[in-house]
């Protein structure tokens, strides 16, 4: 590796280091499983790698990081809805299940947490895809609506609007369900 290539590196990790983190939560949420998050979020690193001079010119990278992850992700999910393959989990990886939580309390009540975590996430899974990523991002992530607005394209309007409709959704989903947060 030649000194060039060295200082691009460089930059690049110091310049995605502080989003690292939230960008693979996103990919996680999105992908809904840890194989295709990991696949996402590389893809997205190797695609904002060569897209490293304009990386240095942006104010506030994460929006635009997670712009480009979202925008990756809906045209993978386009590209193959018609021929994706619907897997059989068997027994889940490491770390990415409820078990994996550790308890602080006493058995029933991390019994209690696992179901109400359960629930939320079969609720989760009822909503649509543009209301359950509203949610995930403002409310799980805690992103701000102007960056949702960056991320999505979305007018402000539909998100404020499209969250509210999101969470009265969820709302009557999780009281189907009994479970009250």
């Amino acid at each position: 590796m030649d000194q060039k290539d060295q200082s691009e590196s460089a930059d690049f990790d110091q310049l995605l280091r502080p989003h690292m983190e939230r960008l693979y939560r996103l990919a996680f949420r999105l992908a809904g499983n840890k194989a295709e998050a990991e696949d996402l979020f590389q893809d997205v690193l190797t695609k904002t790698y060569v897209r490293l001079d304009d990386l240095v010119d942006i104010e506030q990278p994460g929006p635009w990081l997670c712009r480009i992850m979202y925008n990756h992700f809906i045209d993978n999910r386009r590209k193959f809805a018609r021929q994706r393959l619907i897997m059989v989990e068997e027994g889940g990886l490491p770390g990415s299940s409820i078990e994996s939580l550790p308890g602080g309390s006493s058995p029933e009540r991390d019994a209690e947490r696992e179901d109400n975590i359960l629930k939320l996430e079969a609720a989760l899974a009822e909503l649509s895809d543009d209301h359950r990523l509203l949610i995930l991002l403002h409310d799980t992530e805690g992103y701000k609506l102007e960056e949702i607005q960056s991320i999505t394209g979305f007018p402000l309007g539909t998100i404020k609007s499209r969250l509210h409709r999101a969470r009265a959704r969820l709302r009557e989903l999780l009281a189907n369900n009994g479970t009250f947060f």
